[in-house]
């Protein structure tokens, strides 16, 4: 007669049978739910049904099976502690020393289409995490296995006798975590449900994806970790074609080019370096935007990372190769571009789903001791009340480039300024302590080109001295937010210079 009790009941079913027949042959009489009760059966291992032990049948269609004394005192008893023991034993309850569960799959359940509220509410398992719980507090004497990557290491211990405490805490610790992100998943699907946008406390959960080398530094250790049913228009959900992994900067920067070229419906390029766009460019063809994006400043792509919003030709895949680029990111390479390019070693070419760019997410910004959180940027001069400022209306072709230079602007860190024509950035000033600052820079990188160029300000001009030094470099139309109490004294600078500018009442600071 078995001697031990092992109670296995997974919704994964990945491995399991070959694992309970060494769970049988080692001396553990088997207890089972379900699915699982009639998986093990139909392979000939010995199982008995939670409900023989119980003595109580499974109802309300297997919402109560497992919540039931006979098993929990099973789980909970200290096998150390005679007073348990004993307390056991007058109850006729057999102590368990091994739990193998995992969940109902409510990440998968609610990721399918036309899934209906009560078909996720009764993928919300109840008796599962209960049980893991409770055999995780009681560790010492209950060895819990929620992972299938943990079979092998639980049954070689179990074989040898030498599973140890710290064995058995690193089990348990990944069962709390297990428990606390199935709890987080349920959590942020009731919110939404339930309409709520800041409740009183937020629990989020990611998944490993990869350790990396380093963070920012050497000296920094990092990891990228992805959101269960995170966005496919992702880093995260990328599929990396070709190359060495990422790394953290890489990873940044790639997120940061995707955010920028989505914003764009025709051909469009992007070229980033340091989370900043160093060249933006559009044209009836990708190649023609890679082009004018290479085009804008030649120098800083140099080890940058570009994003495209269409499939990679040859034509355009021969221009990438040209240059030294860390990562190219498009919707697909063609086989002829993917020959070209995967003839470099180390380039990282990253296929990432478009049709989900639509999709919506909030930022997180950790800070010491607490996070922010944020609806992402997605505001677009649509969204805006944009009103002509000044005595002279932006022409047709201002009136592109306008848009085309706000789109960008967005994406620079603030103080940003941008001096652009319709289809291609010419100075890009980001990051500076002072609008001037970001200004000077942007107007001296795009030099006489910026004669009948436009300017884009991510916020309002705290005084006209930008709208005199874009003048004195020929830029003819200016889009900013306004809202200064100085708009005025802006406001006739331009006209004084015959400059068009134009309010959009929309501010997009980017720290």
């Amino acid at each position: 007669m078995a001697t031990k009790r092992a109670l296995i009941s997974v919704s994964d079913k990945t491995g399991i049978v070959e694992f309970a027949r060494q769970v049988a042959s080692l001396g553990f009489e088997i207890i089972s739910t379900g699915g699982t009760k009639k998986v093990l059966a139909e392979n000939a291992i010995p199982v008995k049904s939670v409900s023989e032990v119980t003595g109580f049948p499974e109802i309300m269609d297997g919402r109560v099976k497992t919540l039931h004394p006979a098993i929990h005192g099973g789980l909970l008893g200290k096998q150390d502690n005679d007073s348990h023991m004993q307390q056991l034993a007058d109850q006729g309850i057999m102590p368990i020393q091994l739990v193998c569960v995992n969940l109902y799959p409510f990440q998968q359940t609610i990721a399918r289409s036309g899934l209906t509220v009560e078909e996720a509410i009764e993928n919300i398992d109840i008796g599962g995490p209960a049980m893991l719980r409770a055999s995780a507090k009681n560790h010492e004497s209950v060895a819990v296995v929620v992972d299938p990557a943990d079979y092998e290491t639980v049954l070689k211990g179990l074989e040898t006798g030498e599973l140890s405490l710290k064995e058995r805490r690193r089990l348990a610790a990944k069962v709390y975590r297990h428990t606390a992100g199935y709890d987080a998943m349920i959590a942020e699907y009731m919110t939404n449900l339930a309409e709520e946008e800041q409740p009183e406390s937020v629990t989020i959960t990611y998944t490993l994806k990869q350790p990396l080398r380093y963070g920012e530094n050497p000296h920094q250790k990092a990891a990228f970790y992805q959101k269960p049913l995170g966005t496919a228009f992702s880093i995260a959900n990328a599929k990396q074609l070709h190359g060495k992994e990422l790394s953290y900067n890489n990873i940044n920067d790639a997120d940061a080019a995707l955010q920028i070229v989505k914003e764009f419906d025709q051909p469009a390029a992007v070229a980033v370096k340091h989370m900043n766009p160093c060249g933006v460019g559009t044209g009836e063809s990708v190649a023609e935007a890679f082009q004018k994006a290479y085009d804008a400043d030649p120098t800083s792509i140099f080890g940058g990372i570009v994003a495209l919003n269409r499939e990679v030709d040859a034509q355009t895949a021969s221009a990438l190769h040209e240059i030294f680029l860390e990562i190219v990111i498009a919707p697909s390479f063609s086989n002829e571009a993917l020959e070209i390019l995967t003839s470099k070693k180390n380039i990282r070419l990253l296929e990432v789903d478009f049709s989900a760019k639509d999709m919506k997410e909030n930022k997180l910004t950790s800070v010491a001791g607490g996070l922010l959180i944020q609806d992402l940027d997605y505001a677009t001069l649509d969204d805006s009340e944009m009103k002509i400022a000044t005595k002279r209306e932006p022409t047709q072709a201002e009136w592109e480039a306008l848009k085309f230079g706000w789109k960008v602007v967005k994406h620079v860190k603030s103080n940003a300024i941008v001096v652009a024509d319709r289809q291609m950035t010419l100075g890009v000033g980001a990051g500076q302590m002072n609008r001037i600052g970001a200004a000077n820079i942007a107007l001296e990188q795009a030099g006489e080109k910026a004669k009948g160029a436009i300017l884009a300000s991510d916020a309002f001009f705290p005084m006209d001295d930008t709208v005199e030094a874009a003048a004195k470099a020929g830029i003819t139309a200016i889009v900013q937010p306004g809202g200064s109490v100085r708009d005025e004294d802006s406001i006739k600078k331009a006209d004084e210079y015959g400059i068009a500018m134009v309010f959009t009442g929309i501010r997009h600071f980017k720290h």
